[in-house]
């Protein structure tokens, strides 16, 4: 089981210059947490040197700076290109630090200067209003991975590496963070790295032993069980622990080089046809150093380093308490500032020659700022796949079938690029997308059984039954500069509702950053969706997620209902070929009504909300008495359904029927890039008629987004109302009241001195109601006007 690699890596020199870069990104890293000026400590500290408010975390930091240096020296050693993830949630002071010390840092941002007066405006603006986060955040050079919120390094570092063969990705997975559900499964993902054509991922454990006010699991496991747990998972362990720095350098050197050699015997070996038939055992290290290594050992009477005290700000008064601003001096003169900064404050000669130089830069290579590298994506001609739809709403597709096709030939023209890929959790075939393994298969690096179906090597469809893995693959595959689709069903996609949060929020920034380039926009396909869950019952029948991309920043979300096929395909189309967007589709996998021919579709996709007039009977000289507006597939149909029912049961009623497929077209024009002007929605429903409006989701977001519109009092929303069970497609729709009948119904109501004129109508529509709750219950399936029901046409 011996991992520990024998130390003789660095002759003496080399281990003095390397231990001194290391403490000038301790000093840097201290000096951001603590200091608004004297940052050079040229005099001795004063209460006003120190920030007033103390925000940031030291614990983990000296670990990170630690790893950085190190891999410094590889890169220069080996014109390596790699890539760090920083997984530890507050390590923005070691990010900030070592890429000021690179230089990339003065080179994005001039006015932090490589001097005295540079320095302190580096120390100033961290965790200080108007100055930058206490993360690695996107304004972080070399960073493609926010570590607000805990779990997803490792994933994201994976998503990184696919189809970069030349890249490796060095990720430093705190003890806390392993914690994690998300980045427990993450281990997983070197069974879907093919060494042939993919980068490499170096996970890095770094266990300090403490999270907040604990200890942390893997810090309180023994090496032993440590070595059976990652063997199990697929990797070859190599451990690192101590904490005297001179040990610490020498075995961190030495276990950096045997790995690095291992990763490129193994990638030799997969692309001179050597490789083995199963999975190959990449390597991983544990790191055991203290937390807060080279802080204050007590503070109080308390212990700090090598326990949780240290994880944020380890001596905290340093205003207030001359004994804790003495501590604070002790401390940073202790990495002796002299010895690492000239009199002009620039990091001395012999240091800075230590950092990788233009691109090899860790801060400045160009896989962590993706947009440099994004090439459009080769897609065809939506043309070629267009639904013939012949007499209008008799064909019955299966809509994402059809966009299946188009994926299929978008995958096969970008093979040579290998630049896209599908994700998804086991469900490309069940979505109804599985042409696309007529050109590709599932990705596999385990054993393959010859019964196997789809699956290779060298597949481009990512499956795993795990949303966290398919959103972070994706996610780190679109921020070095890739595309790709995420295909979830709808009410499981919510699972990773606060990774869309933090993706959301990285792109709001960037967009703000002109040196971060646009990258491809994250692209969601929701299918088997709430309306045709009638089978799984109700726990797969949620369509909440866009309630909640409804909340972010207008520039950044849209959200797409297509109808049918031809919608679709616009809609999938448009959202391939889009950056620095989140982009949510809501189509449906099973049989369903065709409305648009292709013309009419790119003409209603582009508008984003339109009165179909053929589904209309108002005089073109009058407003109509009575909208009837839809979302959503399902709604569509339900709706142009009780169009069909109103006008046969009362022929003089004036219907306007409207489709909207940009969901936030909805809101004003001063809200959202898409929506509309008041006078054209006005136009479109009317200022003071009764709206009726069939939604796919929760009715109250309809609401949220035309509140401010001139009618609003008289829209009237029906969608899902969390009634739900195993029942059939029909009844799904009647347990919600969004239904053909209830929709009728409530356009008589509505419509005023309808409702006395109408009481045939009524009595029909609901005795229709009662006839469906008897048959289903009886028969099992929908009454067979309703299963049988079509367009009429003239």
């Amino acid at each position: 089981m011996e991992k520990h690699v024998s130390p003789a890596a660095l002759t003496d020199a080399e281990l003095i210059l390397i231990d001194r870069y290391w403490r000038a990104a301790n000093y840097l890293s201290v000096g951001q947490i603590y200091l608004l000026a004297n940052p050079l400590l040229r005099e001795p500290l004063q209460p006003e040197h120190i920030k007033p408010r103390l925000l940031g975390h030291w614990g983990t930091t000296p670990g990170l700076n630690f790893i950085y240096a190190h891999l410094n020296r590889l890169i220069r050693a080996r014109d390596l290109d790699i890539i760090y993830m920083c997984g530890p949630g507050h390590g923005g002071p070691g990010m900030v630090a070592n890429t000021y010390l690179e230089g990339i840092y003065s080179e994005i941002y001039p006015d932090i200067s490589e001097d005295a007066e540079g320095l302190r405006k580096l120390f100033r603006q961290f965790s200080f209003p108007g100055g930058i986060p206490s993360h690695a955040a996107p304004e972080t050079p070399g960073s493609i991975h926010e570590g607000g919120e805990l779990g997803y390094a490792l994933v994201h570092a994976y998503g990184a590496a696919f189809d970069n063969p030349d890249l490796i990705v060095a990720c430093v997975i705190g003890d806390g963070e392993a914690e994690t559900g998300p980045l427990a499964a993450s281990w997983h993902s070197n069974k879907f790295l093919n060494p042939a054509r993919d980068g490499a991922v170096l996970p890095i454990l770094h266990l300090n032993g403490y999270k907040i006010a604990n200890p942390t699991i893997l810090g309180r496991t023994s090496d032993e069980d440590l070595y059976h747990l990652f063997e199990g998972y697929g990797y070859e362990p190599f451990f690192v622990d101590g904490h005297e720095p001179r040990d610490m350098h020498q075995q961190m050197a030495a276990t950096f080089d045997q790995v690095f050699d291992r990763i490129r015997e193994i990638q030799n070996e997969a692309r001179n046809g050597k490789a083995p038939d199963l999975c190959p055992r990449w390597p991983m290290i544990v790191l055991r150093s203290p937390k807060g290594w080279t802080g204050p050992k007590e503070v109080d009477g308390k212990r700090v380093e090598g326990f949780w005290r240290a994880h944020q700000v380890p001596v905290s008064n340093c205003r207030e308490d001359d004994s804790h601003r003495k501590i604070l001096e002790d401390w940073m003169r202790g990495y002796d500032p002299e010895d690492l900064f000239g009199t002009d404050g620039r990091l001395k000669p012999e240091l800075r020659a230590l950092a990788p130089v233009g691109k090899r830069r860790m801060g400045a290579n160009p896989h962590a700022n993706g947009g440099l590298l994004r090439k459009e994506l080769n897609v065809p001609d939506i043309r070629d796949y267009a639904v013939d739809i012949g007499k209008r709403g008799n064909a019955m597709v299966q809509s994402t079938e059809i966009l299946g096709h188009y994926l299929r030939d978008t995958m096969k023209r970008n093979s040579e690029a290998a630049n896209f890929r599908i994700f998804g959790p086991d469900e490309t075939e069940s979505n109804r997308l599985g042409s696309v393994f007529e050109v590709t298969d599932r990705v596999w690096m385990e054993r393959i059984e010859p019964y196997d179906v789809h699956l290779s090597r060298d597949g481009r469809v990512m499956e795993v039954l795990s949303e966290h893995l398919c959103q972070g693959w994706l996610e780190g595959y679109l921020l070095t500069g890739r595309h790709g689709l995420f295909s979830c069903y709808e009410a499981f996609i919510h699972i990773i509702d606060s990774m869309f949060n933090q993706h959301a929020k990285w792109l709001k920034v960037t967009r703000e950053l002109e040196w971060r380039k646009p990258i491809s926009s994250l692209n969601y396909l929701l299918t088997s969706h709430v309306w045709r869950q009638d089978h799984n019952g109700f726990s797969h029948q949620d369509p909440g997620f866009v309630d909640l991309v409804a909340n972010k920043k207008a520039d950044i979300v849209r959200i797409y209902l297509p109808p049918d096929a031809n919608t679709l395909l616009w809609v999938g189309d448009h959202c391939l070929r889009t950056y620095d967007r989140i982009n949510v589709i809501v189509a449906g996998k099973q049989p369903e009504p065709q409305w648009l021919s292709m013309d009419e579709a790119v003409k209603h996709c582009e508008a984003g909300i339109g009165i179909w007039h053929w589904a209309s009977n108002e005089d073109d000289t009058i407003l109509p008495d009575l909208v009837m507006a839809c979302a959503g597939d399902v709604p569509t149909m339900e709706t142009l359904a009780a169009v069909d029912l109103l006008r046969k049961a009362i022929p003089e009623l004036k219907i306007r029927t409207v489709n909207v497929v940009d969901l936030l077209a909805l809101q004003s024009s001063d809200q959202h890039p898409h929506g509309l002007t008041d006078e054209a929605f006005d136009a479109i429903f009317t200022a003071d008629k009764p709206v009726i409006f069939a939604y796919h989701g929760y009715p109250y977001l309809i609401h949220r987004l035309t509140y401010r519109r001139t009618n609003h009092r008289n829209i009237h929303v029906r969608g899902f109302i969390e009634e739900g069970t195993t029942t059939t497609p029909f009844d799904m729709a009647v347990l919600n009241e969004l239904d053909r009948y209830h929709l009728a119904i409530e356009a008589i109501e509505r419509v005023p001195g309808l409702k006395e004129k109408a009481g045939e109508a009524l009595a029909a529509f609901r005795g229709k109601l009662a006839e469906h709750h008897d048959y289903v219950r009886e028969y099992g399936e929908d009454m067979p006007e309703v299963r049988n029901w079509k367009w009429p046409t003239a």
